[in-house]
């Protein structure tokens, strides 16, 4: 498996496969060509059918700058996430790129042998890992140290600290949201807390404060921390924040919870996919929720049967979920998906914790579950924004 740091990467929302990952292709193919001035770009698949919503035209223009951009939504593809890039130069096409965006901001380019970023984790299931660690009496944070080296540690402070800020500009701001759904920012209001209200009914509001926070900074279009991915960048942070400020955690632990989520976050991404035009949302708030609920059991100090209990748990009760955003935009129901994952997270860790010693289903089988059924799901409930809430949506 790769390092945490092509999972956790720093991107401006709304998308990190329609937004990140073609940006990163056009610079590839500019620097490639910084001779020619004028450039095209064609999308297939879901990036032609919710790139609009999702802004890739303005991310590819903010690269290429004033280039055509042409939304193929009839065409056939080979990847769901296809774009094709031209360069001219005196009028005349002098190359052609085709570019697969195969979700967390990484891209494949056809006809190349993919960029391979160096295995640093031996072990790709989670049974091997755990085996291991028992072994070595390793807690799972301290086998990623070990893997990734203790330079991690100040890398995934960084990333927290984008994290944080995100909660914290997100509870301030306030408006509606570009794209014509009228849709309001919410977290400031989330936050402001009755005292008559129970403590439990206190912490799932600061909790959905803090995912509505972080998601409604990627829906506007701020820098985000992908974890795994632009679109469900908003559990982990919200979960691991309300943890942070309740027990007063410092951010030594906050990384040992990062380093956790990130080894079952990578186990999806080398075992399934984090796309959810290739596998639905499962694939991304799923995924999400597993590792937030992993890590926050790491934290707790729960046993690997635990951690791995709440992270199957997670994932196996977001199976079938579809991607169907409204108009494409990364909003409905994507927001509000991100604040039901992140409670669902903290549920998960505590069913653990009396649970586990009953468990059937082991986190390998969920990982591979979860892409079988992605690749049954219609091809409509897969980012596409022609089936579902999608469709049916008239508001």
């Amino acid at each position: 498996m790769k390092s945490l740091r092509q999972l956790y990467k720093v991107g401006v929302g709304p998308s990190s496969s329609h937004t990140m990952g073609p940006a990163k292709a056009a610079r590839l193919f500019a620097d490639k060509h910084h001779d020619c001035r004028q450039f095209k770009a064609v999308l297939y698949g879901s990036l032609a059918l919710t790139g609009k919503g999702h802004g890739t035209d303005r991310a590819l223009r903010k690269v290429l700058g004033n280039c055509e951009v042409v939304f193929d939504c009839d065409s056939p593809c080979v990847h769901p996430n296809t774009l094709e890039l031209f360069a001219y130069k005196d009028g005349k096409q002098v190359d052609k790129m085709q570019v697969f965006s195969v979700g967390g901001g990484e891209i494949v380019i056809a006809g190349e042998s993919p960029v391979e970023h160096e295995d640093v984790y031996p072990l790709s299931t989670f049974k091997q890992i755990a085996d291991f660690c028992r072994q070595n009496d390793l807690r799972l944070w301290q086998y990623a140290e070990r893997c990734e080296g203790n330079d991690i540690r100040d890398y995934l402070k960084q990333m927290w600290r984008v994290m944080v800020k995100d909660i914290e500009d997100g509870l301030q701001a306030e408006g509606v949201l570009e794209g014509g759904l009228n849709v309001q920012r919410r977290a400031k209001k989330l936050l402001l807390t009755d005292r008559k209200e129970s403590m439990q009914t206190r912490e799932n509001r600061l909790v959905a404060a803090y995912a509505f926070a972080v998601s409604e900074q990627n829906a506007g279009g701020a820098e985000v921390v992908t974890a795994p991915t632009c679109g469900s960048c908003g559990v982990i942070p919200s979960v691991f924040r309300y943890y942070q400020l309740t027990f007063g955690w410092d951010d030594e632990k906050i990384v040992n919870g990062l380093l956790t989520a990130g080894i079952i976050g990578n186990l999806v991404k080398t075992n399934a996919s984090i796309s959810g035009a290739e596998c639905g949302c499962q694939a991304e708030i799923g995924t999400a929720c597993a590792m937030a609920s992993a890590g926050l059991a790491e934290m707790c100090g729960m046993s690997l049967e635990q951690i791995e209990y709440a992270a199957e748990v997670s994932l196996e009760h977001h199976l079938g979920l579809t991607c169907d955003p409204v108009n494409g935009l990364v909003q409905i129901p994507c927001i509000e998906r991100n604040a039901v994952a992140a409670m669902r997270a903290i549920n998960a860790m505590r069913l653990a914790t009396f649970l586990a010693d009953s468990r059937k289903i082991t986190l390998d089988t969920a990982i591979l579950t979860m892409y079988e059924t992605g690749k049954d799901i219609g091809e409509g409930y897969r980012e596409t924004a022609k089936s579902g809430l999608a469709k049916l949506y008239r508001g």
